[in-house]
């Protein structure tokens, strides 16, 4: 075989020993994530439903089963102190393979640099197991081992194959690489540093978009909060049948549906206020006074629906600002309790919203208004065109994808109408027209403790959802020519 081939035969190797380095720092990561896969769960009396990432970064939640342990001295407090130093040195170890072997997409010295930090990574690792191990030791000296059941969980050994396979890869990959070149520097193809760019934010979708489906397991289970999750307990599509042999639930449903339909199809209809608002934002020519009104619109967003329905009862309810105005000009008593009715609810909740959201969802419309070519602003000038002419011929045309984009995904949105709004402002009296779906779920999950209905309904509105935002999608395609899907 000549040098060529060997050589080939080397780089061929190491690409392939580099990619199952990825693929395995990919699945430690996801896995930090699965409480049935946490490496430090050393006893039986750890809480099950922690996962390794929840052990790192919460003790109560880690010790939330251990009360009557700590009470009748079975196991001291250090035993998961040692646990959770050992959670956060795994963790530790993990994110530095991870970023390893992020770095190994790159030219040969970034390789280098990458093999460095995975045997650096390996290390700590160990160094978890070993804390592991100890913590292991530590409960099996309880003076109740039967209560404290002290085992090697399922995790442990998971991890260290794959720390295993991770150091064997990376150490194969590092052969491969050729000898460093004098004044090499660190560099990386432009699609790679677009993927890692890119990365961040779709782990972070991951884990609070995607992850949380697991979750929809208990829509097939007859479960309880606090119950163990046993396929003794599987009945299948029992509460998807449910919704529609229950006249009660049905009846609630059809009402849940209306108010959410309503209340997003009001949204929709005024969808175009936020257009508006940028627009003639954006003619206002005196600056200062521009950032003044840009700043008093936006700040609504950031205040809690609690203290808006703070400020809406302390004007609106029964010895709020406008009784007490009404009394005094009037020189007779006002009672009236204008949040307790139940008339005009979608009207209300609609003012409330646009109150609150419209400087927010302007920003997206101002950004698209100074992206427009400042050219055809000047040639409209040149034809004669006046300012009204100029905002419906250039600033309108130019902000419609922008706007067509943000409606496909408010109707895919439509059945999502948040659950803050309509909670703090719900009472007795117009709860029929108030419960929206989230609401609705909210109730039914947290306070009724129908765990499998609500996540029956949750899931049903997620599909439904999808469904929209790909009909709306067509539809775009079909009539405009333009799809964001």
């Amino acid at each position: 075989m000549t040098d060529k081939n060997k050589e080939a035969s080397v780089g061929s190797l190491s690409m392939f020993s580099y990619g199952i380095n990825r693929i395995v720092s990919l699945v430690m990561f996801f896995l930090i994530f699965i409480s049935n896969i946490n490496p430090v769960r050393v006893a039986t009396i750890v809480n099950k439903n922690s996962s390794l990432f929840t052990s790192a970064i919460s003790y109560t939640t880690l010790t939330s089963d251990v009360g009557r342990g700590f009470r009748q001295n079975w196991v001291s407090e250090d035993s998961f102190y040692l646990i959770m130093v050992a959670a956060i040195v795994l963790l530790v170890g993990i994110a530095a393979v991870s970023v390893a072997s992020c770095l190994s997409l790159g030219n040969n010295k970034c390789k280098r640099l990458s093999f460095l930090i995975s045997v650096i990574g390996t290390v700590v690792m160990v160094v978890g197991f070993a804390l592991v191990v100890a913590a292991h030791s530590s409960m099996s000296s309880s003076t109740r081992v039967e209560k404290v059941g002290p085992m090697i969980p399922k995790g442990f050994v998971v991890y260290i194959v794959l720390t295993v396979i991770g150091l064997l890869t990376a150490v194969l990959g590092f052969i491969g690489v050729p000898k460093k070149k004098e004044n090499e520097l660190f560099e990386m193809e432009s699609k790679y540093k677009l993927f890692l760019m890119f990365l961040p934010f779709a782990l972070l979708a991951f884990v609070f978009c995607y992850l949380p489906l697991w979750g929809w397991r208990y829509a097939f289970f007859d479960y309880k909060a606090g119950d163990i999750l046993s396929w003794d307990k599987f009945v299948g599509f029992k509460w998807f049948t449910y919704l529609f042999k229950n006249a009660a639930t049905k009846r609630e449903i059809v009402n849940v549906m209306k108010n959410t339909l309503a209340m997003s199809f009001l949204g929709i209809a005024t969808s175009w206020l936020p257009v508006a608002f940028a627009v003639f934002l954006t003619e206002i020519k005196n600056l200062p006074y521009r950032r003044i009104v840009q700043t008093f619109t936006t700040i609504p967003n950031f205040i809690s629906w609690i203290l808006v329905y703070t400020v809406a009862l302390s004007i609106f309810s029964t010895d709020g600002f406008i009784n007490t105005f009404l009394s005094t000009v009037t020189n007779t008593a006002h009672n009236t309790n204008y949040l307790m009715g139940d008339s005009h609810t979608w009207l209300k909740m609609l003012l409330w919203g646009t109150w609150k959201g419209v400087g927010w969802s302007a920003i997206i419309y101002i950004a698209g208004i100074s992206g427009i070519d400042q050219q055809l602003y000047e040639a409209a000038t040149v034809d004669g065109a006046g300012r009204f002419q100029k905002i419906w011929h250039v600033t309108i045309p130019g902000l419609m994808p922008t706007y067509m984009v943000m409606l496909l995904m408010g109707i895919a949105g439509m059945l999502s109408n948040g659950l803050d709004q309509y909670l703090v402002f719900s009472n007795a009296k117009n709860m029929a027209h108030m419960r929206v779906l989230d609401l609705y779920v909210y109730q039914l999950g947290i306070m009724g403790g129908s765990i499998p209905l609500s996540t029956v309904i949750g899931m049903a509105k997620s599909i439904i959802s999808v469904a929209l935002l790909f009909m709306a999608n067509s539809i775009s395609k079909a009539v405009r020519g333009e799809s964001i899907v």
